[in-house]
């Protein structure tokens, strides 16, 4: 599934593509994704609406349209959304089109059908914030080593289960979970209230600098993820644990193992991660 900074590789490369561009119709498939396609909301909202804005919030793609709606995206697990001239065929799994102002066709792509595509009236967004239960932004300032202790304190959650806990901090899926404990020599399944302050600062600063390397490098590619251009990305070339069970630590050459904690794969090395 991607993760944040795929989605936000994905938004870096959507933005100068539509930014100012009219929605001139919207097309769908007869297929569902994993909720019903808003029909009605897309005709109201959407058609004839121009995009204002591309934002990522979590693992959400954001359009902000005139009259204060919001188009949300999510790209499940095989999600991709690309830009194409309109007498490009439409290949088998794009299930949602919309027809821009330049004649080019932006174009939801997925295989499985686990994402879904949302709209929310000004209205809605006031009266149902959709990201209201979601923790901090690994990037802003609220994610400081004093929120993760406070958020810890009585809990003997695994660390990495914490981490990818979208109430406490979003965006940090399990390949950067596990890399980000490498990073900071902390085991994975180390209970969060024996943590102490410097080891939530180490967990912060590692984090943040994975991240933005990752998005630096296009995102992991570990299956079918693609950016807007259609690239692969290539980070997946700098990972230290994850999917390296049995091969040597780059630090100190014990093999890598790997567990299921949370029924999500976990590497480690045994030796640096005590």
């Amino acid at each position: 599934m991607p993760e944040l900074p795929e989605v936000e590789v994905v938004c870096q490369g959507l933005a100068p593509l539509v930014l100012k561009r009219k929605i001139l119709s919207v097309s769908f498939s007869n297929k569902r994704l994993r909720k019903p396609f808003p029909r009605a909301k897309m005709y109201r909202h959407v058609e004839g609406a121009f995009i204002l804005g591309v934002e990522r919030r979590a693992k959400y793609i954001l359009l902000r349209l005139t009259g204060k709606a919001v188009m949300l995206f999510h790209l499940g697990m095989t999600g991709k959304i690309g830009l194409f001239a309109r007498e490009i065929p439409r290949r088998k799994h794009d299930h949602l089109r919309f027809l821009l102002d330049n004649g080019k066709e932006m174009r939801f792509n997925d295989v499985r059908r686990f994402g879904c595509v949302e709209v929310y009236s000004e209205k809605e967004l006031r009266e149902n914030d959709p990201f209201a239960g979601l923790g901090v932004e690994p990037f802003s300032e609220d994610f400081s080593a004093d929120y993760l202790l406070k958020k810890a304190r009585g809990k003997r959650q695994p660390v990495k289960s914490f981490l990818m806990d979208n109430g406490v901090v979003v965006g940090l899926g399990n390949i950067y979970a596990n890399e980000t404990l490498f990073a900071a020599c902390t085991h994975p399944q180390t209970p969060v209230n024996r943590l102490l302050k410097m080891d939530w600062q180490l967990i912060v600063k590692k984090s943040r600098h994975i991240l933005k390397k990752a998005i630096a490098m296009g995102g992991s590619t570990i299956s079918d993820y693609e950016n807007v251009s259609g690239e692969a990305g290539y980070f997946q070339l700098e990972l230290t644990v994850y999917g390296r069970q049995g091969q040597p630590c780059l630090r100190c050459g014990q093999a890598i193992e790997r567990s299921v904690l949370g029924g999500r794969a976990t590497f480690c090395c045994p030796f640096c991660q005590k």
